[in-house]
């Protein structure tokens, strides 16, 4: 199994490791992790792991393990619900051995909704959002001023989910450039470390037209409700994001955007993935509308790749549910490895996790009755 993939799989109940063979034919789920808590989010280099969530209950905060999940220890960030009850029931305060330590943020948020590593650092974002930023592995953590004080963060205006930063994407050769994606605020940027940032969700001057969406781009603009973002390999700056109404890419960071939905039988959806090696390869899956019931459209399950970046889209089934499929795959619900073939992972809110071998061209199902699946993210090679 070391020598095999792992998956990190948040869910509402914990987070579960589904480890695959070096052939990724044979699979084994271990967990739940973390005492139950909802993670949102979990990523890991090597050995070194870390999971982050949280909610009303609990309060926020992020787990560690440094032995490859074999054990656990948990930061807590934020107050919950809990607190206040132990606080005025001594009785429960000794059952659940709760003191009365002060915590680093307060009441500022309630979940950790995002996580990301990069030049040793590591970074999470919140609900409500903010961004926050830690260089001792995670045992605390700093609020990063520059966005949460950013002209604009009095108009953000929360998604369904609420207002949150569930998107972190850094730059692999410059540690001052990083993204991120708020929803329903959109895109921002920052090229100085986080001092500064920039919203950019402009549109291309070569997108016109118009739609009666709400979500829609409009005012030049192509809409705040970012779902997920991805950075394509390479030198350039090319970014791919699944947009509350549309799949969108950038070349040139995030300035302007392309609509390239076209192909695609829906503009909506939560994931996007790129691959590993080729910027022109992506993968994404629609589901059938945002009032419509949010599952694959005619409920037949399809993972859509396009490999000319986003120009033409071909579905791919082979291995996945044709009929009565009323899944929803999350924003953070797929992921993929680096190996060759591209391995692709996802998700679902039933509590599968489906897998591809072969860069998206065929599926199966690895990991089955799992409670709702929130994250799917690879363990990264130390």
């Amino acid at each position: 199994m070391a020598e095999g993939v792992k998956l990190l799989v948040g869910t509402t109940k914990g987070l579960f490791i589904v480890e695959g063979d070096p052939g990724r034919e044979s699979w084994k789920v271990k967990g739940p992790h973390c005492d139950g808590w909802p993670i949102n989010h979990a990523i890991g280099t090597g050995d070194s792991l870390w999971a982050g969530g949280g909610g009303e209950w609990s309060g926020a905060g992020v787990w560690r393990s440094t032995d490859g999940g074999e054990s656990w220890e948990l930061t807590r960030l934020t107050r919950g619900s809990m607190d206040e009850w132990a606080a005025n029931d001594p009785d429960f305060a000794k059952m659940i051995g709760w003191t009365d330590t002060p915590l680093p943020h307060g009441t500022a948020f309630s979940q950790i909704w995002s996580l990301a590593h990069a030049h040793g650092r590591l970074y999470a974002g919140t609900k409500p959002a903010q961004l926050l930023v830690s260089t001792d592995g995670g045992e605390s953590w700093d609020k990063v001023e520059g966005l949460t004080d950013h002209p604009s963060a009095a108009e953000w205006q929360g998604g369904g989910a609420g207002l949150v930063l569930h998107t972190i994407l850094a730059d692999p050769d410059d540690p001052r450039k990083l993204w991120v994606g708020i929803s329903a605020a959109g895109v921002f940027a920052t090229e100085d470390g986080g001092a500064t940032w920039e919203r950019r969700n402009r549109l291309s001057n070569a997108v016109c037209g118009h739609h009666d969406h709400p979500a829609a781009p409009r005012d030049g603009e192509i809409g705040h409700c970012v779902h997920n973002m991805k950075r394509a390999p390479g030198d350039g700056e090319t970014i791919y994001q699944q947009n509350h109404h549309g799949v969108w890419r950038s070349s040139d960071g995030g300035r302007s955007w392309d609509d390239i939905s076209a192909g695609l039988p829906s503009t909506f959806g939560f994931p996007i993935h790129v691959h590993p090696r080729d910027p022109a390869t992506i993968w994404t899956l629609p589901l059938n509308g945002d009032s419509q019931g949010r599952y694959p459209p005619d409920a037949k399950a399809a993972v859509w790749k396009s490999t000319d970046a986003g120009t033409t889209w071909t579905d791919k089934r082979a291995g996945l549910p044709q009929e009565a499929c009323f899944f929803t795959v999350l924003r953070q619900a797929m992921a993929g490895d680096r190996l060759e073939p591209a391995g692709v992972y996802f998700g679902t809110n039933s509590g599968s996790v489906f897998a591809s071998r072969d860069a998206g061209e065929s599926w199966s199902e690895v990991a089955r009755h799992l409670p709702t699946v929130l994250g799917v993210e690879v363990v990264e090679s130390a």
